[in-house]
């Protein structure tokens, strides 16, 4: 007889994310897996449960296994195709409502948008905001496209996401302009050794090294916001540990003003940002 409970004293992996394998399988809410313990598992659960913790084993990320990961207290479906939503963007997130709290129907741009994370979490949480997100992969944007459908409400009075194919901000009407830019760019060092390690090497490359230094794609933002934002408008950017300092000279010398750096929980300066003033 195999149960919930000989699987997790058999298998490898740690007990958490053994639970997180067993409840996708089982369709089972976590409850379920302490007070079903006991219970004989179908033989076809078993044999589907073993390849994914086989699959795991071998460092294919959790999120990717059951297709899923919560966001800023959403769940979003994530695929090979999109970045992997990570906890500390959900400081970006916090920053950007805030940034537009107050402003009547704020218009808000995405770029490099993913599965829709940043984007949707902004639209959920200020129904009134126009939100655009981009992103230069087709596969990505039908990812975002999925979780805005799933996830935000169609009355919203900001109306539905708009999604748009572009690289940064090459294909936007020249004519739009925006009270709030965000963005979490390819900011890893193309000669960083994570790249290969972890989780990272089951993501898409693209969207974690610029292939460069690790801030080409953020001197491109840097350098082209300005001509999508309204005045007064700011842009809020996602980085690599060790580049908040090297951010914030870039957001200066292109004219931004209030320029600063924002600490995640672990106290890292994680999204540094600035204001578009007339």
């Amino acid at each position: 007889m195999t149960t919930v409970a000989a699987l997790l004293r058999a298998s490898s992996l740690p007990a958490l994310e053994t639970r997180i394998l067993l409840e996708h399988v089982l369709g089972w809410r976590r409850t379920e897996l302490i007070t079903r313990d006991n219970e004989d598992l179908p033989e076809e659960n078993v044999v589907r449960f073993e390849a994914l913790a086989q699959r795991r084993t071998a460092g294919e990320p959790i999120a990717q296994l059951v297709g899923t990961r919560e966001f800023f207290g959403l769940r979003f479906e994530v695929t090979p195709d999109v970045l992997i939503p990570r906890p500390e963007t959900e400081l970006l997130v916090e920053i950007a409502l805030e940034k537009i709290a107050g402003i009547e129907a704020p218009r808000v741009l995405d770029l490099g948008t993913g599965s829709g994370a940043i984007a949707v979490g902004i639209a959920s949480f200020q129904p009134h905001a126009h939100v655009w997100a981009v992103d230069r992969s087709t596969q990505a944007l039908t990812v975002a496209a999925r979780n805005a459908a799933k996830l935000l409400d169609a009355d919203r009075p900001g109306g539905e996401l708009t999604l748009l194919e572009s690289d940064w901000t090459d294909a936007l009407d020249p004519a739009l302009r925006f009270e709030l830019i965000v963005s979490n760019p390819p900011y890893i060092a193309q000669n960083d050794p994570h790249l290969s390690e972890g989780d990272l090497r089951f993501e898409p490359r693209t969207a974690l090294t610029d292939e460069a230094d690790g801030l080409a794609a953020i001197r491109t933002i840097i350098q082209t916001a300005p001509f999508f934002l309204a005045s007064g408008g700011s842009l809020w950017l996602e980085h690599g540990y060790d580049q908040a300092a090297n951010v914030r000279a870039l957001l200066t010398a292109r004219g931004f003003s209030d320029v600063r750096s924002e600490r995640d929980l672990a106290g890292i300066e994680r999204v540094s940002g600035g204001f578009l003033t007339a």
